[in-house]
């Protein structure tokens, strides 16, 4: 199923998180294509497959505005027995509106990531948000394993950190 966002969106405080359902994951695709960085648009979004394992583990959510329509998505795998930011993405018609922090704060306790350190709409939001950046001796083998396969994957061509919120 493929479904467009609508032409325009405002946050008239009716906007709400919420579980993925399964009819949405062709617009989590959606969204992630127009919120991509130019310098990584050839990637992919997730395949539906993977997208589906997240919502079937009720680690997918979405921010939906009065029309009840997805803008923005969070998915976060479970590390070090903690919620871990696999995927936020906020679709630019929607972006500014504070969408993706409350998206982050809909996630209780200590939640990790990993960002780019020098793009303005990354690690200096998370800060914003209440992130700190990890220093390397305090991360676990689990985020250090993260951290190889984003190099693996290229994404090293610009600088990562790892970032906590919470104790």
């Amino acid at each position: 199923m493929r479904s467009s966002l609508p032409a325009s969106w405002h946050d008239n405080g009716r906007m709400r998180i919420r579980v993925v359902r399964a009819g949405e994951l062709e617009v989590l695709r959606d969204i992630e294509r127009a919120a991509g960085m130019p310098e990584i648009a050839d990637d992919e979004p997730l395949p539906v497959a993977v997208l589906e394992q997240y919502r079937r583990a009720g680690r997918a959510w979405v921010a939906a505005d009065d029309a009840d329509v997805p803008c923005a998505y969070l998915l976060a795998d479970v590390v070090d027995a903690h919620p871990h930011v696999e995927q936020v993405s906020v679709h630019p018609r929607c972006a500014r509106h504070g969408v993706g922090r409350r998206l982050l704060d809909s996630v209780p306790g200590v939640l990790t990531l990993t960002t780019f350190a020098r793009v303005p709409w990354n690690r200096p939001y998370y800060e914003r948000c209440g992130f700190v950046v990890l220093a390397d001796e305090e991360l676990t083998p689990a985020l250090r394993e993260i951290r190889a396969r984003e190099a693996a994957h290229g994404l090293d061509r610009w600088p990562r950190v790892c970032m906590r919120r919470g104790a």
